[in-house]
């Protein structure tokens, strides 16, 4: 039986990847399992790792561990501020906040790989970035967040005009879960970036957390 386009269309189920993870506080014990089953959800594009209490020779051990990870589920690695770790364990890309690094030294460094740029609600950080030829522009935060607390908030306009004006990845940031993150990508975000709802949830554990997104 030949079927109608129309049918053949409706019959098909189209699955996006809209989540950019990232890491928690903190490095624990059963880390690379859980990393591994919410990875294999297959709803994550993009990892970041942020251990801002880790010394560097720890976050190149683990970014090695990481890497194979993402590697295998075809998540693109993010390291979160350090460019020279981002270079010797040639992660996919790195992240830099306002005060983290140079978008200059990090392009020298890391020639073509990802490089996004916190904008926070700023219209004029996003057109720095977009000049500075960035890969993502990061907004946020929109929600209280767990990892930053004290993160200044953006109204959900700045992703309207994102949407409207820069023609790069939009990601929405701070203290987003399954419930509050819809409004985001319809807003314009490309990508939610999501970390205590997942690795922080006292009623759900990792790998259940990530399937609250659809």
């Amino acid at each position: 039986m030949v079927r109608k386009s129309g049918e053949r269309l409706s019959s098909l189920i189209i699955l996006r990847k809209i989540i950019y993870l990232i890491s928690p506080k903190k490095f624990y014990k059963n880390f690379y399992q859980d990393l591994e089953s919410v990875l294999d959800s297959k709803k994550v594009k993009y990892f970041q790792l942020r251990f801002k209490k880790e010394k560097k020779y720890r976050i190149i051990q683990i970014s090695k561990k990481i890497k194979k990870i993402t590697q295998k589920h075809k998540v693109k690695f993010i390291i979160n501020d350090k460019i020279d770790v981002a270079k010797i364990v040639n992660a996919d890309g790195c992240h830099l906040g306002q005060k983290d690094g140079s978008i200059l030294e990090a392009k020298k460094n890391l020639k073509r790989k990802i490089l996004g740029v916190t904008c926070h609600g700023s219209k004029s950080l996003a057109k720095k970035a977009v000049k500075d030829r960035v890969s993502y522009l990061a907004f946020g935060s929109f929600n209280q967040s767990k990892l930053k607390p004290k993160a200044s908030k953006a109204k959900i306009n700045i992703l309207k005009w994102a949407k409207k004006n820069v023609k790069k990845t939009i990601v929405a940031i701070g203290g987003i879960d399954n419930l509050n993150y819809a409004r985001l990508i319809k807003n314009g975000a490309n990508y939610i970036a999501i970390s205590s709802y997942i690795w922080d949830n006292p009623k759900l554990k990792p790998d259940a957390a990530i399937r609250k997104f659809k």
